[in-house]
């Protein structure tokens, strides 16, 4: 069967690399996967969770497999084509610098009083870390799980990082 050629996004390697790890989701599954995992540090948008998983298929990057029975939806699996062009991607060693989007920055800069703002994003930033703690502490219960883990403390280290930098952000502006 010819298949379509398309281009892949890092999105799509995101997606490619949750059905790696996670084997064969449906489209739901895989939204709830990204929830818990990927978009913390990539976000994706909840309709491409939906959209996504139908292109690859047709690029032949992944299988799909409609149920039999129940509600008959379509389950998708990463094929040889789409681990070797994950593998290609995730082995390539260069990498897009990163983007800060902050909309907290952007409103300081439009004039809003940091104080309230950074007293959330300080307990937000906490509770953050405790997310990931626990989501650390089941991934290392899994063998084989080495890049989630790295990943998570990756994403702890710079969460308390963040927290220092709002916490300094707020000594400044009360010596003013």
């Amino acid at each position: 069967m010819k298949r379509k050629p398309i281009k892949l996004t890092p999105t799509s390697y995101a997606l490619l690399a949750l059905l790696d790890r996670f084997g064969e989701l449906t489209s739901y599954e895989i939204k709830d996967a990204l929830e818990t995992s990927i978009e913390n540090f990539w976000p994706v948008p909840h309709t491409t969770a939906y959209q996504e998983p139908a292109r690859l298929a047709s690029g032949g990057y992944l299988s799909a497999r409609q149920e039999k029975g129940g509600r008959r939806r379509r389950r998708y699996a990463l094929t040889d084509a789409g681990r070797e062009a994950l593998r290609a991607w995730a082995d390539d060693p260069v990498a897009a610098p990163p983007q800060l989007r902050d909309e907290l920055l952007l409103k300081i800069f439009a004039g809003a009083d940091p104080e309230p703002l950074v007293t959330a994003r300080l307990a937000w930033y906490r509770r953050k870390i405790e997310e990931y703690e626990s989501y650390l502490a089941a991934v290392k219960l899994a063998p084989g799980w080495s890049g989630p883990e790295r990943t998570l403390r990756g994403g702890i280290k710079y969460h308390r990082k963040m927290i220092e930098v709002f916490e300094e952000m707020h000594r400044e502006e009360e010596g003013r």
